[in-house]
């Protein structure tokens, strides 16, 4: 009775640990993360500070974010295989430092090339980070209610990272100088690189065949990365130019090549077979429309906020805190949904509910008010992004291997960036055009006037809710009620714990 009870007894407390532990790999993941998309944002307040300082040109000041942008979305499919092949722990690590000194460079930037330079190795060092860490998540928590909860709390932090990071860029530009919105990453990665190498295991996938698939990650990377640039020169020089025509020519054509190539493939970057799995495949579908409709609601706000509105770089992040705060706070109750509900129901509900927030700014008008225009439809925002963001996480990792978890972290992850840019450059096109049009019917009447800016802001707004309703009706018609659930297969944790 005594050695069972002894036995049982170490056996309680090797799983309480473990149980600890999993909680404190959770926090490092998610302060890396959160770090990663909070750069996305904020910068967007310290641009004119940095133009002023640097000496940009006003055409070359984009390039502070989207040298990031394009690093970030083109290499996140490459970064989440590599994870799983290379180890989990050894990219989330690297992608961490290099990203960690990358901000470093960038607050010490000494005219706008460095900093341009600097900035895409940051995005590259996000790249790794970010499909590392949720692999490290999908691999150590398993598939129900515990990794649901661990996803929710993921969501809170990643859907809240893009409105702290105007709040906080504010703050920082305002208070101190534009560099510190980088020197505050610094610490923050320096800790959490030293307490991954005592909380995080290393992990890989078990695979018979280990070999790189070289060709299709310099297709898919390659055509990603003319992607997002090709789409960001549309939003700055215009659709029919031919440097844009030949840059979305030729993404698509290194895309397709990519498609051809895995399917011929004996070690495929992407196993195309993934994409039996509904849930996952709608997902990713949804992360696509959902990412161009939210990357862009916040630039629209933002410039609608400070260009209209005359808010200062303070007020613009102060005025998110209802979002940022809805949508932590409903988090929690997203997950709890999924796991009682499923994904099928609760997604579809938050990208309606993000259209109707999206048709709400809209019809805000020229001389708004904050609580009476933007505070409603800024909480049906923040409500709809918990109920959309959380769901479409779990949906993008049901079902999947351990083999795979790096693959489909890389997916949903790059699905959402590319939507954004993609969103970015339509949005931006949008209004920029309709506030022309608005401007030639009215002599007289200028393109930086409160009218002309509001009302091709409303026009953009309504096409990005077309874009959110059809992610609604899309995951609605894809989701499974009922998704496949993985075979079930000895990890290398699992054998440790029960051998001790």
């Amino acid at each position: 009775m005594t050695n069972e009870t002894s036995e049982t007894g170490l056996t309680q407390g090797v799983a309480g640990s473990a149980g600890r532990t999993r909680w404190f790999v959770l926090a490092l993941i998610i302060a890396a993360q959160f770090m990663v998309v909070l750069d996305i944002a904020i910068v967007n307040v310290a641009l004119p500070s940095i133009r002023t300082d640097l000496h940009f040109s006003q055409e070359n000041l984009q390039w502070v974010i989207t040298a990031y942008s394009i690093l970030f979305g083109g290499v996140l499919m490459l970064g989440g295989r590599l994870a799983d092949l290379l180890g989990r722990r050894l990219l989330f690590v690297v992608g961490l430092a290099l990203f960690t000194v990358s901000s470093l460079l960038d607050g010490l930037a000494w005219s706008a090339g460095s900093l341009i330079a600097f900035r895409a190795c940051q995005g590259l060092g996000a790249a790794l980070v970010s499909p590392a860490a949720l692999s490290i998540l999908t691999t150590t928590f398993t598939e129900g209610r515990e990794r649901n909860v661990a996803l929710g709390i993921w969501g809170a932090a990643a859907g809240s990272g893009s409105a702290v990071g105007v709040l906080l860029g504010g703050a920082l530009t305002s208070g101190f100088s534009w560099p510190w919105i980088f020197f505050v990453n610094v610490p923050v990665g320096v800790l959490v690189i030293a307490l991954s190498t005592f909380f995080l295991r290393e992990s890989r996938a078990e695979l018979e065949d280990r070999r790189f698939d070289f060709s299709g990650a310099v297709s898919i990377t390659g055509g990603l990365v003319l992607l997002v640039y090709g789409m960001t020169r549309a939003a700055q020089h215009g659709w029919g130019t031919g440097e844009t025509i030949g840059l979305l020519a030729g993404a698509a054509v290194l895309i397709v090549a990519f498609f051809v190539i895995e399917s011929r493939s004996h070690a495929p970057l992407l196993p195309l077979t993934i994409f039996r799995l509904r849930t996952l495949t709608a997902s990713n579908v949804a992360g696509l429309l959902m990412g161009a409709a939210l990357f862009s609601q916040f630039l629209l706000l933002t410039l609608y906020m400070q260009e209209v509105l005359h808010y200062s770089a303070i007020k613009t992040g102060v005025a998110y805190v209802g979002l940022t705060l809805t949508t932590i706070a409903f988090s929690t109750v997203a997950q709890a949904l999924v796991t009682r509900v499923g994904v099928r129901p609760i997604m579809p509900l938050g990208l309606a509910l993000s259209t109707v927030a999206l048709v709400l700014f809209a019809r805000v008008p020229v001389h708004g008010h904050y609580f009476t225009d933007l505070f409603p439809p800024f909480l049906i925002s923040g409500l709809g992004l918990a109920l959309a963001f959380i769901p479409m996480s779990i949906g993008a990792l049901t079902g999947v291997q351990p083999a795979e978890a790096g693959v489909a972290s890389g997916l949903i992850n790059t699905s959402q960036q590319v939507g954004g840019a993609i969103g970015v450059a339509v949005a931006v096109t949008i209004a920029t055009s309709f506030t022309n049009r608005y401007v030639d019917a009215h002599v007289g009447l200028s393109a930086f006037s409160g009218p002309a800016l509001t009302h091709g802001f409303h026009i953009a707004f309504y096409v990005l809710a077309g874009l959110a309703a059809a992610g609604a009706l899309i995951s609605a018609l894809m989701l499974e009620s009922r998704p496949a659930q993985p075979e079930l297969q000895p990890t290398s944790e699992a054998f440790e714990l029960e051998q001790a």
